[in-house]
């Protein structure tokens, strides 16, 4: 039997929306491993997680979470992180299971993706699985009382950590558009979701699943306190019931 590596998404941050079937590997494997961004802090994962599995078999990796101009620095992140990794699993032996928690969905804008990729290039014999876990949207979606899509519409995710580009163009074709990662730039967000005459109906959130989550509507929200990890949700436009089937 070879190593196995699980992503397992644990969610927006609230443990109670961790699905059955991540609950059951993290309390099943051998080690939990979690993104920080440095080895003295609990990330929001890592807070999820130890609702449900055995803290001492947590195990940190720091990752360069927030970098976006220095490629070097992040890929030496993810060679240190997969070293240890692939370390762990071929001391343990080849019936070994190790599980990365990820944040909303270990396919989604997941740092896991990189982390599997070293890992299977040390270990060429590695199973790699995901455990799919709720989106922010989702959460942001439940939260707010707004349904992400309708009847036809078309959904648009867009990650803004490197500004609004495509934005406009997301909002121009009508349907649902999410934004991740646009704290540092909300300003922005808010001017381009105004000028594409959507501002009325958006809405935001920060923090979700957390004790200090913040949903609001996009128009009402201090741009200038919004963290880098946070959403906007701009609806399609709706007119009456069932008008999109």
């Amino acid at each position: 039997m070879s190593a196995r590596l699980l992503g397992v998404g644990v969610g927006p941050g609230d443990p109670d929306l961790v699905t059955v079937k991540a609950v059951r590997v993290l309390r099943e494997a051998d080690r939990v491993f979690v993104p920080v961004m440095s080895a003295d802090e609990m990330g929001r994962a890592e807070q999820t997680v130890r609702a449900h599995a055995g803290h001492d078999r947590i195990e940190r990796l720091v990752f360069a979470l927030n970098e976006r101009t220095d490629t070097t620095r992040r890929e030496r992140h993810w060679d240190e992180a997969g070293r240890r990794v692939a370390d762990y699993l071929r001391a343990a032996g080849p019936a070994t299971t190790a599980a990365f928690a990820t944040i909303g969905d270990p396919n989604v804008y997941s740092t896991f993706t990189y982390l599997a990729q070293t890992v299977a290039d040390l270990l060429p014999d590695l199973e790699v699985e995901t455990v799919p876990g709720i989106t922010a949207m989702q959460a942001l979606a439940s939260r707010s009382g707004v349904p992400l899509v309708e009847g036809t519409e078309s959904l648009t995710l867009l990650p803004l950590a490197r500004g609004t580009d495509g934005l406009a163009e997301a909002l121009a074709a009508g349907g649902s558009v999410v934004a991740y990662k646009g704290g540092r730039v909300l300003d922005d967000v808010v001017d381009v979701v105004r000028a594409a005459g959507r501002l009325d109906d958006a809405v935001f959130a920060a923090h979700l699943g957390l004790p200090d989550e913040l949903v609001a509507p996009l128009s009402e929200v201090d741009t200038s306190t919004a963290p880098y990890l946070s959403a906007v949700l701009v609806p399609g436009r709706r007119e009456s019931r069932g008008g999109k089937l």
